[in-house]
């Protein structure tokens, strides 16, 4: 699998391989996987081909020694509290969240007893999601992202437009990530002294209203927030980056692809393991209370020369050979 095929890899699962996944039936049960995606289908095909690989190692048969349940909110987070409780009522073992904290929230309002696996998840301690990493208490435990992360894309985008001073950060409305996002703004402009600005977009069809207030605000950049939703509506929000002539910050290396900036975020690979890695602990009877929320160690840098090249910017040497990526 090439670097392109497994992006955003954390957004889903499924499985196959070999008889060593027959050790978690429990009493001639097969052990049953519930995954809950805020992303359309389509859009995660990939992923599930890279998560069939990840389990196959671990020696699971999807359908003899483990069945995948996956639904899909097709992008409308409305829906995933109902589909949260459809997978509680199909008696799942344990349910995957793909699609930011939301996921998350939806799964554990569903279920208090069923094990909950994050997978994308943004500050999962102060969002309030787990007690703590080292200790998650509740049935939640998984993947998260540091909020920290938000720094160094800020510094990676000074280190290419030193001037910047004022950014425009477009998220999904997610009532849940409101105090989290605060902290973030006030210790960016504290330690940083660069003023960042939230704009939200409830819907696909309320993007350009986002967008829109974002230009009347005239930041000096853009950092696009990874979530379903603005992944799915990439291409208005490049169009409006570009035309706006503005830096734009991703997390997606697939984004720079597109015709973005540069993009600074988890490695895929690494995230998919980790979240099977937890399938097959918890399967196998481990407690989600007692399993430490993990944090990505890998991270990835992308960066597009070409829109580089259109804005006027020449990315620094110490930048070029930091990058896994470059598109040219």
């Amino acid at each position: 699998m090439n670097r392109r095929e497994s992006i955003a890899a954390f957004l889903a699962l499924a499985a196959v391989a070999t008889p060593l996944g027959a050790q978690v039936q429990k009493s001639g049960r097969t052990p049953r996987v519930g995954i809950l995606i805020l992303a359309s289908l389509p859009s995660v095909a990939r992923v599930i081909d890279g998560m069939r690989s990840s389990l196959r190692e671990l020696g699971y048969v999807e359908g003899r020694s483990i069945i995948i349940e996956i639904v899909s909110a097709e992008g409308n987070a409305e829906r995933l509290p109902g589909l949260a409780e459809q997978l509680v009522a199909r008696k799942v073992d344990v349910i995957v969240t793909g699609g930011g904290n939301v996921s998350t929230i939806a799964a554990r309002k569903a279920t208090s007893t069923i094990p909950i696996i994050m997978t994308s998840s943004i500050g999962a301690v102060e969002a309030g999601l787990v007690q703590s990493l080292a200790r998650p208490g509740g049935n939640i435990t998984g993947l998260t992202v540091p909020r920290d992360l938000a720094f160094k894309q800020i510094e990676l985008l000074r280190e290419l437009v030193p001037s910047v001073a004022r950014i425009a950060v477009l998220v999904r409305h997610d009532l849940a990530m409101v105090e989290l996002r605060r902290q973030v703004k006030e210790l960016v402009q504290q330690l940083m002294l660069v003023t960042l600005e939230y704009f939200e977009a409830r819907s696909p069809e309320d993007l350009p209203r986002a967008l829109e207030a974002a230009r009347a605000t005239k930041p000096d950049a853009v950092i696009v927030a990874p979530d379903p939703l603005l992944y799915q509506q990439r291409e208005q929000i490049l169009r409006f980056t570009r035309a706006a002539r503005l830096p734009d910050m991703h997390t997606a290396p697939d984004m720079v692809e597109a015709g973005g900036l540069i993009a600074y975020g988890p490695n895929a690979e690494d995230i998919f393991r980790g979240v099977t890695r937890f399938v097959d602990r918890l399967l196998k009877g481990a407690k989600a209370a007692e399993l430490p929320v993990e944090q990505p160690t890998k991270f990835a840098l992308a960066i597009n020369l070409k829109t580089a090249k259109a804005l006027g910017l020449t990315i620094p040497q110490s930048v070029l050979v930091r990058a896994e990526q470059v598109v040219e």
